[in-house]
């Protein structure tokens, strides 16, 4: 191998990490606005609402920010990378967009959980208890009842409660980048 050669090759390798960065980045950026977009959309418009609807609010959130995953792949591919993406690296631009995204959510989370609303927790698990109560037989909604109190102390701790809720989008946006890779991989 000539020097010319390896200083070809190494230089072809930063500049296409460059343009990775670059979308990985602005569509992390991306993810992460519109998660937290949403989150605030949803507290302070649907403040009401009951907490299925709540929960089902966010999982839509979840999903609705983390399709930038697929946004973000597709730029790399189409617009830096001359319309070419492996699945390999699809999934690992798909993994850091969406690492970006559940950390600004783990932290939103801990934010509003800590500071904006304290009692949420509390509200939380009293509505899930009165649910249980209200379906379970009497025996069953005590071990319940245990097995939640101690969930509600895990709860508490708001490193647990941010590695909870990054784990949650991260799964969902890992799965999503495996969609994404396997639709937009093009290797030639």
């Amino acid at each position: 191998m000539t020097l010319h050669f390896v200083l070809k090759t190494t230089l072809a390798k930063t500049l296409n990490s460059l343009k990775m960065k670059k979308s990985v980045l602005r569509y992390g950026l991306f993810g992460s606005i519109t998660i937290c977009a949403l989150f605030l959309f949803s507290w302070f418009v649907l403040k009401g609402a009951d907490m299925s609807t709540q929960e089902i609010l966010g999982y839509a959130s979840m999903i609705i920010s983390l399709s930038f995953v697929y946004f973000g792949i597709k730029h790399f591919r189409d617009q830096e990378n001359q319309g070419k993406v492996t699945f390999k690296k699809g999934l690992i631009i798909g993994i850091l967009i969406s690492l970006i995204t559940a950390l600004a959510f783990g932290v939103l989370d801990v934010i509003y959980v800590k500071f904006i609303n304290p009692d949420f927790l509390t509200e939380y698990y009293e509505v899930v208890l009165n649910e249980m109560k209200e379906t379970l037989p009497a025996e069953e909604f005590k071990l319940e009842q245990t097995r939640m109190e101690s969930e509600k102390q895990l709860f508490a701790n708001p490193m647990m409660n941010f590695l909870i809720m990054f784990l949650t989008v991260f799964v969902i946006g890992f799965i999503i980048s495996l969609i994404s890779s396997l639709i937009l991989q093009r290797k030639s």
